[in-house]
């Protein structure tokens, strides 16, 4: 008897655990579903089947795997213009974006650290002004050279928000 005792509970157990995969596999999709925007859709997304979703969703991916690749190619091809090789770094530090940071400090204040290369001119009042457009006020800047780059380290406040801090 306990033999078919065990049998029964084995089924029982891969009925629940079949159960909950399709229950998470509905929960994934919708939300693979709700990631691509509603004109992507030929019709409205109630209106479609799980499949037909499915599909519209892959057929979306493929065209942002499309777009990617176009402006991979777009961005070699300006490269190769320019003179600087995918490898090269003669001329990479001339052509690297500045890169910018935000990390909460907590209580209302902000540090915004930007980094640049030695030949790209930073408009620093640019990011001040933006910072207080925001409400929020600077209270230090530090600007410090380690190599090829230039590190702008603004440390603000937020002003006329009072809440309570620890």
């Amino acid at each position: 008897m306990k033999r078919s005792g065990k049998r029964v509970e084995n089924k029982i157990e891969r009925k629940t655990i079949e159960k909950d995969r399709r229950i998470r596999m509905k929960g994934l999709c919708f939300k693979l579903v709700s990631l691509i925007p509603d004109h992507h859709f030929k019709a409205t997304k109630a209106l479609l089947s799980h499949r037909d979703q499915l599909e519209e969703a892959a057929a979306y991916i493929k065209i942002l795997r499309e777009r990617i690749e176009e402006l991979q190619r777009r961005k070699r091809e300006a490269l190769m213009k320019s003179g600087v090789s995918n490898n090269g770094v003669e001329n990479a530090a001339n052509m690297e974006l500045p890169i910018v940071t935000i990390n909460d400090l907590g209580c209302d204040n902000l540090e915004v650290v930007l980094i640049s290369g030695l030949n790209k001119k930073v408009k620093l009042h640019q990011i001040i002004s933006i910072l207080e457009d925001g409400g929020a006020q600077v209270v230090t800047v530090n600007i410090s050279t380690v190599g090829h780059k230039i590190f702008h380290t603004l440390h603000s406040q937020v002003i006329n928000y009072s809440p309570v801090c620890n």
